[in-house]
């Protein structure tokens, strides 16, 4: 079974981290939650509460084979976190694919891991991140998978799914989920 952890902060953007958990569910991949503050509740940027599986001190240490970063304010506090950061850098040194929506590029341009690479993001984000590439809704470099925004957010895993589980098991989940 292919594994995925997903890290909420304060202020995370709702659409992004539930489409995302949901659909990765959907295709059978143990999708992890993981609060990064000392509680399992996360509130979102509009107030919505999600109750994470685990705290993030709890599974710091596991490699998964896919680390997801939803968008929205909270990823300043996720920036602003070295265990993040080394977090995502110790995913990407191990070929682990590392994902990331909207602002949430923001942590892995912090983390030093989008030199070189093709990615995108949410346009207000833009001027922290040079280079970042404007139009499409998703962009795969190699390990590297990056949206931009809550209406890309579908999208976004749909092709979360693709790179993990194959392009039959995403067909199946879009047939499933008509879009």
């Amino acid at each position: 079974m292919k594994t995925a952890l997903v890290i909420l902060a304060e202020g995370f953007e709702e659409i992004e981290a539930v489409a995302v958990i949901d659909i990765l569910r959907r295709a059978d991949v143990g999708c992890t939650v993981a609060a990064q503050h000392d509680g399992k509740f996360v509130t979102g940027k509009t107030g919505i509460q999600i109750v994470a599986d685990e705290l993030l001190d709890n599974v710091r240490d596991k490699t998964f084979d896919l680390l997801v970063f939803p968008g929205g304010p909270g990823t300043r506090h996720l920036r602003k976190d070295p265990s993040v950061l080394d977090l995502a850098r110790r995913h990407a040194e191990s070929g682990q694919f590392l994902a990331a929506i909207c602002a949430a590029p923001t942590v892995l341009f912090q983390a030093g891991l989008l030199h070189g690479r093709k990615y995108t993001g949410h346009p207000s984000v833009a001027n922290q991140m040079p280079g970042m590439i404007h139009g499409p809704a998703v962009v795969l470099d190699d390990k590297l998978i990056t949206s931009r925004g809550a209406g890309t957010a579908v999208a976004f895993a749909l092709k979360l799914v693709e790179v993990l589980c194959g392009r039959s098991k995403s067909a199946e989940i879009r047939k499933a989920i008509c879009v």
